[in-house]
């Protein structure tokens, strides 16, 4: 088998848009006729930029070579430039084609992915979702809305979730790390409460941050947090802090998670060795594919760490994360996001059920894209897929974290 043919689609989530504004799905093509799926989650530049960025990696470290070879490409790319260092971007769009090079190897072999990857540790594994709006919420209050959050949550655990993620501290700024005000976290503690007091022990919670606070203002949400025992504290300080990271993890009495802003095994082994975390979320569409993902996955297990996968994205992430999981022995759980399009882009071949996502069996990553309604829905914005406001933290009107993008209207 030889790599031939790529090709890149940009598609755009109709209203309300839950998993960012576009997601940047690649096809490959080997020159026998069999095509793979693979998805990029590179939001640092846009989508035309992006386009030109995977092109170049196919260009010069996978065209003409056999889909077999994931290491050695991941290394050409990995070293390209003189680097051999994580560049968020190379790796964002290598990512992706990785994928797809799976997704082309489990059909070629008539096997789904988690077979080639170790076999099936899992029969299924445990999903969760962030908290959206249901269908009767106003989705600017929703955010800022303990209320509201409390009966999404509820709803989510009639449908058989056994987690629940929210993040009601914002904002979510390019300052770096701040301290958080007395109403945030006084608002924070009201979503605890109101949350657990709506699911009881049937959930936990996933109480998330992304990196917006500095040390002693993690540390001192994080306390006022401990007693609604959240099962995870999510990026607590920015992503390149793993030592103040892991300063927040000693002082806080609820296990640390990050990953979803990390790249490779380089950027995953520092969490680990500082103490920083002891629940990694990579997401597969940055953090270098799947191959790189059973790597991070085996670096945690030393240190008797966990995963879950992380994804705010479409669904053939998804559909990487889940093949990945089943391998895993230290899987603990994995993000999903249910809406129309995800499920109608793969046709529904990949599906929660009961709080719970069974092993696919079909072969390669085990979906069938709908490639015509991806095309159907171009991305025709000039937003990144996700942006963080200039804005500073708001110390007197208040803040909210809104998804990290304003919501799409119909």
């Amino acid at each position: 088998m030889k790599l031939q043919d790529l090709d890149i689609i940009v598609t755009a989530p109709p209203a309300p848009g839950w998993g960012g504004r576009y997601w940047i799905l690649v096809k490959l093509i080997t020159a026998c006729g069999i095509t793979g799926w693979g998805e990029c989650y590179a939001a640092s530049v846009g989508p035309v930029a992006m386009r030109a960025v995977i092109e170049d990696v196919f260009a010069r470290h996978i065209a003409g070579e056999n889909p077999e070879n994931v290491e050695l490409m991941f290394r050409r790319a990995y070293s390209s430039g003189f680097t051999q260092r994580p560049d968020l971007t190379v790796m964002g769009a290598f990512s992706g084609l990785e994928i797809a090079c799976w997704d082309i190897l489990g059909k070629a072999r008539e096997r789904p992915v988690h077979a080639l990857l170790g076999g099936k540790m899992n029969e299924g594994l445990r999903a969760y979702t962030y908290l959206y709006p249901l269908p009767h919420h106003d989705t600017e209050v929703f955010w800022t809305s303990p209320e509201m959050a409390a009966e999404a949550a509820a709803d989510c655990v009639a449908r058989g979730f056994t987690a629940v993620k929210f993040d009601p501290a914002g904002p979510y700024t390019i300052r770096g790390g701040h301290m958080p005000g007395m109403a945030d976290i006084a608002q924070s503690v009201a979503f605890c409460a109101a949350i657990r007091d709506a699911v009881g022990d049937r959930a936990d919670l996933l109480f998330g941050t992304h990196g917006q606070f500095s040390t002693a203002g993690a540390i001192r949400l994080g306390q006022a947090l401990e007693r609604f025992s959240p099962l995870w504290f999510e990026e607590p300080v920015p992503p390149d802090c793993m030592a103040e990271m892991a300063k927040v993890a000693g002082a806080v009495r609820i296990p640390v998670a990050t990953g979803e802003r990390l790249s490779t095994k380089a950027e995953f082994a520092p969490v680990l060795r500082a103490g920083a975390a002891r629940i990694l979320q990579p997401a597969l569409g940055r953090a270098g594919g799947i191959w790189e993902g059973k790597k991070i996955a085996t670096l945690a297990e030393v240190y008797n760490a966990q995963v879950a996968p992380h994804l705010y994205a479409g669904p053939v992430e998804w559909a990487a994360n889940v093949q990945l999981g089943l391998s895993l022995p230290n899987i603990l759980m994995v993000e999903t996001i249910e809406t129309d399009f995800h499920d109608r882009l793969i046709r529904g071949s990949i599906r929660v059920e009961e709080g719970f996502v069974a092993a696919p069996e079909a072969p390669g990553l085990g979906i069938e894209v709908d490639e015509d309604l991806a095309r159907a829905h171009p991305y025709r914005g000039d937003g990144l897929h996700l942006q963080m406001q200039e804005a500073p933290c708001d110390y007197v009107k208040g803040n909210s974290f809104a998804g990290g993008a304003p919501p799409l209207k119909d």
